[in-house]
C-alpha cells in the first residue's frame, strides 16, 4: 500500500467551485487508478487549492486480458481494423465461440508509471464549470492560472510535466513542493506526506480542512456575539462561501449606526450578505441588534480595529443607499403601483406583471372560498394578490431581488393596508426553500396557492415544462410549495378543480400532463423524507385524488397494513395472484367476468367466494367515508382464506372449466385488491 497525495496550487479560486472541484477529483483519481484498487479517498479545498489523498497498490499485477474481436467471417476489413488497434498480426488471434480473440499478458505496472500516465490527461481534462488561458504559448487551461503541482507518492515525488502535443503548459510538472499564506507566510515548503503537509499549512496560517474552517467561523462568531448578549442569524450558505474566500479565518465584530436600526431587519440582513458577506445579528427579543460579524483572512497587530472601522464605514455607505430606497418607495402607496405592472412583462405567452396580478387575485379568492374562509378574508385575498407582485417596481426589490414580497408586506403595512393583507403579500413566497416554513395564515395560504397555481397552470398551459435537469420557471419548486402548503396546514382543497380555475378556460399545450407532474412530485417529497413513495405510485394508478390530505391518508394506512404479518401475506398473494393472471391470459384470456358458483369444487374456492362477496361492499363503503384503517383491514382479513386457497388449490386445472373459473375467481380477487391500491407497484 502506498499514499498518493496530489495538491493543485492556484491563483484564488471562485468559492462557489471549490467543493465541486474536490469532489471531482478525487472521483476522477479513483476512476483513472481503478486497477490499483484506490480507497480511503479525502479531499481538501480552500481558497488557492484543491488536494487529494488516498491509498493505491504498490502495483497492477502482471495479468492475461482477452479482448474479442470480429465474428468469425466478418469483412477483411474488420479483421484488419482490429489487428491494426491492437499491434498484432492475425496469427495471434484464436477463434473462441466463433469470434476472433486477442488474448495478451500484461507486464507488472508500478503504481508510480500508472499516476504519471493517468494525472496529466486528468488534469487536461478538468471539468471546471469555467475556465481560463493566461499568458502565452499555451492552451492549457484552469479555473484561475495553476502556479504548482505536488504529487506524491509515499514521500517522493512522481516525476511527471504536463507538456504534450508542442504546448508546453507553461512549464508545470509535478513537485515536492507548496504554498502557505499568501501575506503571513509567501514562499515555498517542501512536502514530505499529506499530514505533515497538512500540520505545515497550520504553522503557514492556512486551515486547509473545510470543516476547520467552518468551525472557527461559527464559533468564533458565536462567542462575539456571546459576548454582547446577542445570537447569530443562522446562514450555512454564507458559512461555506466566507470558507471559501478566506485560508485563516479570523472573526471580528462591527458596530452599525443607531441612525439604521429603524430599517427592515430583511434589508440590513440581505444588504451585508450580498454586499459584504458580513452576518446579520439578534436580539434576544429577535429584532436586529445593532451590531455586525465579518471574517478577515489573518490576524492583526491592532486586534483588527482598523479593519473594523474600515468595514463599519463601508456599511454605512450600503445602508444609506438602503435608506434613500426605504424613503424613496413609502413616497408611493403599494396600489398606486399596480398599473405600472402593465410595463412589466412577465412572460411573452403569458403576458405582463399586471395581467397575474389580477388571475392572482381572482384565484386567491377561489382559493380562499374553497378554504372555506369568511367574506372578509375572501376580499383580503383577493386585495393581497393584486398588490402581492406591486412591490416589484419598487427601488428595494430592484437592487435585491431577493426581498421580493419582504418589501411588499412592508409597504402594504405603511399603506394601513389591513394586517391580513399586508402579511399575506409578506408571506406568499413561502416557502421559498426546502427549509422554509410555509405560509400559515388563512389569507396568507390562500394567496401562496393562487400564486403558484396560477405558474403551473400557465406555463403548462404554453408546453414550457421541465425537462431532465433544466427548470427554468422553477415548476418543481412551485408544486412542491403547494404540496408542502396543503400538508402542512392539513387543507382539504380539491385541486384537480383548482388547477381547472388556474387553467382559465385554456385546454391546449401540456395541461392534461400537470395532474402526473404533481404526482411524481409528491412522490420526491415522500421519497426525501424516507416515507414509502412506492405505496403512494400504488394508490396513484387510479390518477391524482386532488385532496391531498385524503390522497396521503390513505397511503399512510396502506404503509401500516403492509407492515403487519398478514398485510406482508396478502401483498404476497396479490402478487401470485396477478403472476398466474399474466401468464394464463396471454395463454387464453382475460380471464374476466363472474365466476360460476356451479363449478366450485372445494371448499377453499367457496371460502374465497364468500369473502370476496362480503368484503368488496365493506371497502368501498370505508373507502367511500375515508375510514382508510377499516378498508385496510377488510383488506387484510382475506389472508387466511388466501393461504388456505393457494395451498389447496391447483388453478391450472386439467379440467378446462373448472380451471377457467378457479382464473375468475382470482381475477375477482385482483379486482377486489385494484379498490385499495395495484399491489404489484408496491417493493417487497
Amino acid at each position: 500500500m502506498a499514499e498518493l497525495f496530489l495538491e493543485l496550487f492556484s491563483e484564488e479560486i471562485p468559492s462557489g467551485m471549490q467543493a465541486r472541484a474536490a469532489d471531482d477529483l478525487g472521483s476522477l483519481l479513483t476512476k483513472a487508478l481503478d486497477g490499483l484498487n484506490p480507497r480511503d479517498l479525502r479531499t481538501f479545498f480552500g481558497a488557492r487549492r484543491i488536494a487529494a489523498v488516498l491509498n493505491i497498490d504498490a502495483e497492477i499485477p502482471a495479468r492475461r486480458v482477452s479482448e474479442r474481436g470480429p465474428r468469425e467471417g466478418a469483412p477483411e476489413k474488420a479483421l484488419e481494423g482490429f489487428t491494426r488497434k491492437h499491434g498484432v498480426t492475425p496469427a495471434d488471434l484464436t477463434l473462441e465461440n466463433g469470434f476472433w480473440v486477442l488474448n495478451k499478458s500484461l507486464d507488472p505496472v508500478s503504481a508510480e508509471s500508472r499516476v504519471a500516465e493517468v494525472v496529466p490527461d486528468l488534469l487536461w481534462k478538468f471539468p471546471w464549470p469555467k475556465s481560463m488561458r493566461w499568458g502565452a504559448g499555451s492552451n492549457f487551461t484552469w479555473v484561475r492560472p495553476l502556479r504548482r503541482i505536488a504529487c506524491l507518492l509515499d514521500g517522493h515525488v512522481v516525476p511527471f510535466a504536463l507538456v504534450r502535443d508542442g504546448d508546453d503548459a507553461h512549464g508545470l510538472k509535478a513537485s515536492n513542493l507548496s504554498e502557505g499564506h499568501r501575506f503571513l507566510a509567501p514562499g515555498a515548503f517542501e512536502i514530505l506526506s499529506a499530514s505533515q503537509w497538512q500540520d505545515e499549512l497550520e504553522t503557514r496560517s492556512v486551515i486547509v480542512d473545510m470543516d476547520s474552517r467552518r468551525d472557527m467561523v461559527r464559533t468564533g462568531v458565536a462567542r462575539l456575539a456571546e459576548q454582547h448578549g446577542i445570537t447569530v442569524v443562522q446562514d450555512d450558505g454564507l458559512v461555506d462561501e466566507v470558507c471559501g474566500l478566506v485560508e485563516y479565518p479570523l472573526p471580528l465584530l462591527g458596530k452599525i449606526d443607531a441612525a439604521f436600526m429603524d430599517l427592515p431587519a430583511e434589508v440590513m440582513q440581505v444588504s451585508m450578505r450580498i454586499n459584504q458577506r458580513y452576518f446579520a445579528l439578534r436580539n434576544p427579543d429577535g429584532k436586529a441588534a445593532p451590531y455586525f460579524a465579518f471574517i478577515g483572512n489573518l490576524p492583526f497587530k491592532d486586534g483588527g480595529k482598523l479593519t473594523t472601522a474600515g468595514n463599519e464605514r463601508v456599511l454605512r455607505a450600503r445602508f444609506a443607499d438602503a435608506r434613500h430606497f426605504w424613503d424613496l418607495d413609502r413616497k408611493t402607496k403599494l396600489a398606486d403601483r399596480v398599473p405600472a405592472l402593465a410595463a412589466v412583462t412577465f412572460h411573452a405567452k403569458l403576458g405582463t406583471q399586471a395581467e397575474r396580478a389580477e388571475r392572482i387575485s381572482k384565484l386567491a379568492g377561489t382559493v380562499a372560498q374553497a378554504m372555506g374562509l369568511d367574506g372578509a378574508q375572501i376580499a383580503q385575498a383577493e386585495r393581497a394578490g393584486l398588490l402581492a407582485k406591486a412591490d416589484l417596481t419598487t427601488g428595494m426589490v430592484g437592487e435585491f431581488p431577493e426581498l421580493q414580497g419582504v418589501m411588499g408586506g412592508y409597504y402594504a403595512a405603511h399603506d394601513g393596508e389591513d394586517e391580513a393583507v399586508s402579511r399575506a403579500v409578506a408571506e406568499h413566497y413561502l416557502p421559498r426553500g426546502q427549509s422554509d416554513d410555509t405560509a400559515k395564515a388563512p389569507v396568507s395560504i390562500a394567496v401562496a396557492l393562487a400564486d403558484r397555481l396560477d405558474l403551473l397552470a400557465g406555463f403548462f398551459a404554453i408546453g414550457e415544462l421541465p425537462s431532465g435537469s433544466g427548470d427554468p420557471y422553477a415548476l418543481r419548486r412551485a408544486a412542491l410549495g403547494v404540496i408542502r402548503t396543503i400538508r402542512d396546514n392539513g387543507l382539504r382543497l380539491n385541486l384537480t378543480a383548482l388547477f381547472a380555475q388556474a387553467a382559465n378556460g385554456r385546454a391546449e399545450g401540456e395541461l392534461a400532463k400537470l395532474p402526473d407532474f404533481m404526482a411524481e412530485r409528491l412522490r420526491v417529497q415522500l421519497r426525501s423524507e424516507g416515507e414509502r413513495h412506492d405505496v403512494l405510485a400504488a394508490i396513484l394508478t387510479h390518477g391524482l385524488d386532488g385532496d391531498l390530505v385524503r390522497l396521503l391518508a390513505r397511503t399512510s394506512a396502506l404503509s401500516d397494513m403492509i407492515q403487519t404479518e398478514d398485510g406482508r401475506n396478502l401483498l404476497a398473494a396479490a402478487k401470485r395472484a396477478a403472476n398466474i393472471l399474466r401468464i394464463e391470459d396471454k395463454k387464453d384470456g382475460p380471464h374476466t367476468g363472474a365466476p360460476n358458483p356451479a363449478l366450485y369444487t372445494q371448499d377453499e374456492e367457496r371460502a374465497l367466494a364468500t369473502g370476496l362477496d362480503q368484503a368488496v361492499p365493506t371497502i368501498e363503503t370505508a373507502l367511500k367515508d375515508e375510514r382508510f384503517t377499516d378498508a385496510m383491514q377488510a383488506i387484510a382479513a382475506l389472508r387466511p382464506t388466501l393461504d388456505r386457497f393457494f395451498e389447496a388449490v391447483t388453478v391450472n386445472a386439467p379440467e378446462a372449466e373448472v380451471r377457467a373459473n378457479r382464473l375468475k375467481l382470482l381475477s375477482r380477487f385482483r379486482q377486489t385488491t385494484a379498490l385499495i391500491a395495484d399491489f404489484g407497484q408496491i417493493e417487497g
